[in-house]
């Protein structure tokens, strides 16, 4: 699936084996053009968490599509080494994953892995990011994060170089 950002390309290839219903999800939203002309709101820069999360017609990190769906969560992922504890898991470099509020609070938000992550398995996996989006999102996180007021180097928050999904399309049908 072809995503045109306003920084580069961001190939995704969905994966339906490992998440039916959030593949399906996402492909209605972006058939229903849902997903067009959003931004990407959030980058994390944590030593354990490289994440760009997109999907929120708000550009806030509250908005949705008006519904929730169940979390089909991972089984594979392997411990994340920087946890001796093993609660956490390797999000590794290149992971597509909803974004959630909870348990089953599944929308429209998700995210892309650039940088190895360590997280509880507590979201839904669906796909990867092709080579080019790597680059891409290299270069979006380079950029860094918005500085604040409060906070003049931040490690989570709007990035510096704006993100906006500019269509989202597949060629095939669900």
């Amino acid at each position: 699936m072809a995503v045109p950002t306003s920084q580069g390309p961001l190939p995704l290839r969905l994966d339906r084996a490992e998440a039916p219903c959030t593949v399906q999800s996402f492909l209605h939203l972006a058939r229903h053009r849902f997903y067009d002309r959003t931004v990407c709101h959030r980058l994390t820069a944590y030593p354990t968490l490289k994440v760009l999360q997109c999907g929120d017609p708000t550009g806030t990190g509250e908005g949705g599509p008006g519904y929730a769906y169940k979390d089909e969560l991972p089984v594979d992922l392997p411990p994340a080494p920087s946890d001796p504890t093993g609660a956490r898991r390797l999000y590794g470099r290149g992971l597509l994953a909803m974004a959630n509020a909870g348990p089953n609070t599944n929308g429209s938000q998700f995210f892309v892995v650039y940088g190895d992550s360590a997280l509880r398995p507590n979201y839904t996996v669906f796909g990867t990011v092709g080579a080019a989006g790597l680059k891409t999102l290299d270069e979006i996180a380079a950029g860094g994060i918005e500085p604040t007021s409060q906070d003049p180097a931040p490690v989570d928050g709007m990035p510096v170089l704006r993100t906006e999904l500019l269509s989202v399309r597949s060629s095939c049908r669900p």
